[in-house]
Order: structure tokens, then sequence, then C-alpha cells
């Protein structure tokens, strides 16, 4: 018997008594600044979006600051709180959380609430990514143009008690597992940006560029629709055939009926990590508010070659979006950007080569990206199980 599964057996022989966040600690949140307000230095403070772009499961520095006299007036979680993303791109984003042992207070965005109890800050991390946490928060997530979670509703939120000596074990562990599964991350992701590269730097010498006299330069807007999605009504708990596309490159959910027929190519035009990405979607799927759809209206173009096009300049589009609170890229701005249109026979041989390439690199089900996802997919289970107790009588 492992030693913490002695601990469990010693310490929880009848199971784990589950409680509400909200009944177990405090929810607290914080109040509002953009991005702009942020500076070099200053009063540490914490971005929503920060929290599932660039921090892990503890911190005890900060990325950002903001000027004191402004921070002042604003609201801060303290050393040992755990700092929750209430807001998302995807519905995957929320819930999402850092534990902050830093030495002194951080201001938090008011997309993001304080939680202090006294469970251990990284264990309740650490539960807030479980599977079991996502089949709660699911329901209980209202969505608009930005998905979101009401303090009431994530203090609704069950999370075993086990005793602290259990928690703490089960967070030595999983810190161990976590840094070994992100060295063997660090490693397939490393070959993986190499496997890319290779990959489009062979795209862009297929594509056309100035100069070649086969070639129609023409602006966007001139030979596509370019519109967005809407609400979705019916966000689904459960994968189906439809996804909902918005402002992540991932899902953020699924529809039970499709607004947006297949072929299609998708550009996030709000949110914090997601603005300009170029994807392309195969099948139907329910497009979003905050998601440019783009497909084209000529017989010589076809929407996936100019999906290949768009993709090779996602560095122009990216830099079109707007500084301010939420990043943002304006319909008037995305027309205007130059496309190259190439004979149709040109464009049939550059998909047919390039769908190919782009298989090998992001297709999950083959090559490195498979072996990628089997590698989280086992660390989370792993994760999953240990943070998972029969409920007490």
């Amino acid at each position: 018997m492992s030693e913490l599964a002695k601990i469990i057996s010693e310490m929880c022989p009848n199971g784990v008594e589950h409680v509400n966040l909200g009944s177990i600690g405090t929810l607290r949140r914080g109040r509002r600044f953009v991005k702009s307000d942020i500076v070099g230095s200053g009063t540490p403070c914490i971005h929503y979006g920060e929290i599932y772009t660039s921090y892990g499961v503890a911190a005890t520095t900060a990325f950002s600051y903001l000027r004191p006299d402004q921070a002042s007036k604003l609201r801060s979680a303290h050393p040992g709180d755990v700092v929750i993303a209430s807001a998302g791109e995807t519905i995957e984003d929320i819930g999402k959380a850092v534990a902050w042992l830093g030495a002194e207070d951080v201001v938090i965005h008011d997309a993001c609430y304080a939680f202090q109890s006294e469970l251990d800050p990284k264990f309740v991390v650490y539960f807030l990514r479980t599977a079991d946490v996502r089949r709660q928060l699911r329901p209980l997530v209202s969505t608009s143009k930005i998905s979101s979670v009401s303090l009431e509703n994530l203090g609704r939120v069950r999370i075993p008690r086990p005793p602290l000596e259990v928690q703490r074990e089960i967070v030595n562990v999983l810190d161990a597992f976590t840094e070994l599964e992100a060295e063997l991350e660090a490693e397939l992701e490393a070959e993986l940006e190499a496997r890319r590269q290779q990959y489009e730097c062979y795209r862009d010498s297929l594509l056309p560029v100035s100069g070649d006299p086969d070639i129609e330069w023409v602006l966007l807007g001139e030979v596509a629709d370019v519109g967005v999605g809407q609400p979705v009504q019916d966000l689904l708990v459960d994968a189906s055939e439809f996804p909902y596309v918005n402002a992540g490159t991932t899902p953020s959910g699924w529809a039970s009926r499709p607004n947006t027929e297949a072929d299609a190519v998708t550009i996030p035009s709000r949110g914090q990590g997601g603005v300009g990405i170029v994807g392309y979607q195969s099948s139907e799927f329910w497009c979003g508010p905050l998601c440019y759809r783009v497909r084209s209206n000529r017989r010589d173009l076809t929407t996936k070659y100019l999906y290949y096009y768009l993709k090779s300049v996602q560095p122009s589009i990216r830099g079109l979006q707007q500084a301010g609170g939420t990043p943002a890229l304006n319909r008037k701005e995305l027309v205007l950007v130059p496309v190259a249109v190439a004979p149709p026979t040109v464009q049939k041989r550059i998909v047919s080569i390039l769908d190919k390439f782009e298989a090998f690199v992001n297709d999950l089900s083959i090559g490195l990206p498979a072996e990628l996802k089997a590698r989280r997919q086992q660390y989370e289970h792993y994760r999953d199980r240990l943070l998972t107790f029969s409920e007490a009588a």
C-alpha cells in the first residue's frame, strides 16, 4: 500500500465529507480594471485572462502591475487565497484557478473571485481542474457573448473535505507528477513546434507572392462574405455533432443544431488569446457572436484555399486588433486584408498538398499531436483518481 493510500485508509475509513464551496469558505469578487491600466511596476494584480494563459497551479509573483493609487480603490486576494476565473472564452476556462502564495496581497480583476478557506489552496486548485468540477459547472454557467459563472452558482460547487494531512499529501504527489508531466510535454511540444515551423515554411513557399502575373490581388471583402454568428441558446454539457465556435481557438461547447454550413473559415473577433487566429470548420457548426465566419463568394476561389492563404498572413491579421480592455478585431479592418487569388488548378494542387501536411502536424489522432494528447489524458486521469473520494454518510 502506498503512503498516500495508507493515510487515506487510516484517516478516512468511512469516506469524506463533501461540502459546497460557499459553505466552507468565503468568495469575494474583484473590481474592474482594463489591460491599458497595467504598468511595468507597482502593485501586483491578476487579470482573469492570465489565469488560463499564464499561471500554473500556484504563484508567488504576479505577471502584471497597477499604479498604487488605482490599486488602493480595487479589491485584493490575500496570501493563501485561491483566485478563480469567473469568465472565459470557453466553458473549460471558467473555474480555472491559481493559488496565490505571495508575501503580499494581489489585486484581482472583476472577472475573478478570491476564495478563502481552511482548505489547502493548492488542493482546491487541483480539484477545480477535475472532470467532476467541469460537470458541475456546465449547467451553472450563463452564456452570452462571454460565458461566466455567478458568485452564487460557484458557491454551489461541491468539493471533498478530507483531513488537511491528506490534502497536503495529495498536493505533494500531484506536484511531483505535474513536474514530470510538464517535462515530457515540453519535449513533445518542442519537437511538434519544429515540425509546425517546417510546415509553415513549406506552406508559405507554395502560396503565391506579389509579382506573379497569374495572380489576382483583391481585398477579402470583395471575394468573401464576412459576418458574425449569434449567441447559442442551448449550450450542451456533452459533446455533440455541432461545435459552438466563438472567441477561443477550440470549441466553447456544443449546440443541438448548426447555424453555419460546413467549409467555413473562422476568426475570433474578441477575447484574451484567440483574436485573429484563423481556423477552418470542415463540418456544420454554431458560430457565436465573437467570431467571424468567412466563406468565398466566387466560384473560382475555394474557401479551403482562402483558409490556407489567410493562415499564412495570420500575423498581419492579429496585428489589426485594437488595444483596450478586451482585444478586438473589427470587421472594417478585416475586410481590407489583401488576398492573392491563384488560378483554380493551382488552388487545387496547393490545398491537396497542405491538407496532408496540416494533418501530420495538427491531427490529434496521429503522430506527435496524438502522443501529446495521450500524455495529457494520462495525467488528468491520474489527477482525477487521486481527488475522488467516497462521500461519507
